[in-house]
Parts: C-alpha cells; structure tokens; sequence
C-alpha cells in the first residue's frame, strides 16, 4: 500500500502555486526544477501545469526567450493575464490540456522546445476555493472538475453502480474499505443524492469515524480517487508525457513533479522504458526483433525529493518527487497505456476514455 495522496487531508501539502497569486502558495522544488531544465538565453520553453504562475515566471525571470503555459483551469488562465501583460510577447497563455501540447503549438507554428516542466499536483487554489468542491475542509458543490466542463464528482457518486464505484476508490485511491464505502454511498443516495463535499465526508466517516491517532482523514483516498477519476488525471499524464516526447528537441528538458505514488509510478516507468535500449516485435515473431534505440537519457534512475528545508518551509513538499530526462535523438515511442501502469477504468458519459 502506497501512501496517499495528504492533500486532502492536509490542504498545505501537494498542490502548486506562485508568485501571480497574493496567498503564499510556492512553486514545488523551484530552484531543483530551473537546474533540471537549465533555462538559457533564447530558449524555448513549456509550462505544461501554469497554476498560478510560479514555474513560468523563473522561468521568463532567468532568461527563456518564450513560454508557453498550458492550463486547462479557465481561472488560472484568468488570473494569469497580468502575468502576460508583463512579459508581453515571451509569454503565452493556453487554455487547455497538456495532453494535448503537440496539437497546440503545431497550431502555433511553435518550435521544438528546449524544456517542459510538469506539476501534477492539485493547485492550491482549486483546494481553497469552496465551490471547485475538490477538499472536504470547506464545505461546496461535490464537483471536482479542472477544467469546469464535463460530469461531476457528485454525478459519478449518484450514477455510477457499486462495483464501478469500488474499482475507483480501490485503484485510484488505495482504499482498502472501497467496498464499504461504495456501499453506504448507495445507502445513502437512495435517499437523497449526494450533493455536498460536507455530503460525502459523512458517508465515509459514518461508517469509518476517524480515530485520534490517524495521520489523515478517512475519506482522503476517497476524495482523491474521485479527484482522479473526474479528470482522468493518470491517462492525462501519460499522454502528457508522451506528447513531450514527441516534441522536445535533441537535448531537450522534460521534468515532471509529483505528489503520490501512482503518479511517480507511471513517471519512473516511461523514464525506464524509454532510456534503455529495447526488443521489439514479439515472441510470436522473433524474427521481426530489433533494437528500439532510447529516447531519453537520465541523469539519475532515482527520484528527487525536495530539501529538508523546503518541506519545513513549504509542507507541500513534503510527498514531492522529481525526475528528469533528457532528449536524444532517436525516435520517440508509441504510447502504450498499459505497458505504463495506468489502469483501466470504467466509462462514463461525458469522461475522455
């Protein structure tokens, strides 16, 4: 059993900010992430995770000569414009998806960039915004969502069957009462659906009432596996990390941070398949075999995990890890889900499957 992701639990760990934003939410592992992408003079850059702004910023700060910053938050991106006022024509705002960066800076006739940087923990702003409905410390809406489009957090509890419910909570959140609570989760909407983050807290806590020597709350994994789910987050960030593959440029940067064990497994994973030189074709067909030369060099097979000093400044950095790979110039892999630990998920109308 991995440990969960405490954002929930504890709002102060696991999410990103910056300087855009007045609260003090610090960008994670900063000065670890500028020495990983080594910004220079004239480089080009991409933020696949803006957030508040605080990567993008160092960035411009040491000398890129463009960003682009994807976020697909429409409030990010809101709050980002005084940031883009400020930098001018060195910084560019992207609406949308980091899975889908390859098909936005074609469209923006980008060049290959020198370096992408990925955050892939909650914003802290999406936590301390009551009606995002993502933290059961305030509470709002059972909602969830990122990008404020699509199905919510209270329409998979109120629609989704108790096995579907339970296959959720048990992979995408380690929970090992996934089976019990999918249950009283039916109990409950039978008579009345489950409208409230305050809603769905009590249907966990009535049937796992939290003890006092208990690190996090009882339905932190709950409310991260619904989290993930919502957002398809997992097949997003392999999608993200391949389309990185695809359009890095010889030599370039590609960091990725993150914040709980089924992130970092998929990460350590597309690291390792794609720096060692591999066989393809199959033991059906021996033959057809050959050397799939690697498309990433690392520095390190280790994560990195931030200081003992930043984590005491900034608790948020306390379940941070980081890895990076730089790019050769050998041909990037096809993507293949499942040979990267992203599990499989049941549909559900209105969720990119």
């Amino acid at each position: 059993m991995s440990a969960p992701d405490v954002s929930q639990s504890d709002p102060e760990n696991g999410s990103k900010g910056g300087a855009v934003n007045p609260q003090p939410h610090l960008p994670v592992m900063l000065s670890e992430v500028l020495s990983a992408l080594q910004p220079v003079e004239g480089g080009v850059f991409v933020d696949g995770t803006f957030g508040a702004g605080g990567y993008t910023t160092a960035l411009l700060n040491a000398g890129a000569a463009h960003v682009y910053a994807f976020d697909r938050d429409p409030t990010a991106i809101a709050a980002g414009q005084a940031l883009r006022a400020q930098f001018s024509d060195r910084l560019t705002l992207i609406e949308g998806r980091f899975s889908n960066l390859a098909e936005h800076l074609q469209a923006l006739d980008a060049p290959a960039p020198d370096g992408v940087v990925l955050d892939i923990g909650v914003s802290s702003m999406q936590i301390d915004t009551a009606e995002r409905g993502f933290s059961f410390q305030k509470d709002g809406p059972l909602d969830m969502r990122m990008s404020n489009s699509g199905p919510t957090a209270a329409d998979v509890v109120n629609q989704m069957s108790h096995g579907e419910l339970a296959h959720i909570l048990k992979f995408l959140g380690e929970e090992r009462q996934a089976g019990r609570i999918a249950s009283a989760i039916l109990k409950r909407r039978l008579k009345q659906p489950l409208k409230t983050t305050n809603d769905l807290a009590d249907t966990v806590t009535d049937i796992i009432p939290r003890k006092a020597k208990d690190r996090i709350h009882p339905a932190t994994r709950t409310f991260q596996a619904l989290r993930i789910f919502v957002n398809r987050e997992l097949e997003e960030l392999a999608m993200g990390l391949s389309a990185s593959e695809h359009q890095l440029k010889t030599g370039g940067r590609l960091v990725i941070v993150t914040f709980h064990s089924l992130e970092d497994r998929i990460a350590k994973t597309f690291f390792n398949t794609r720096s060692e030189t591999r066989l393809g074709g199959s033991r059906h067909a021996p033959e057809l075999a050959a050397i799939a030369p690697p498309s990433f060099q690392l520095k390190s097979r280790k994560a990195l995990a931030a200081s003992d000093q930043e984590c005491r400044e900034n608790p948020r950095a306390r379940s941070a890890k980081l890895r990076v790979g730089e790019r050769t110039e050998h041909p990037a892999f096809a993507l293949d889900m499942s040979a990267l630990g992203v599990p499989r998920l049941p549909g559900f109308d209105g969720l990119d499957q």
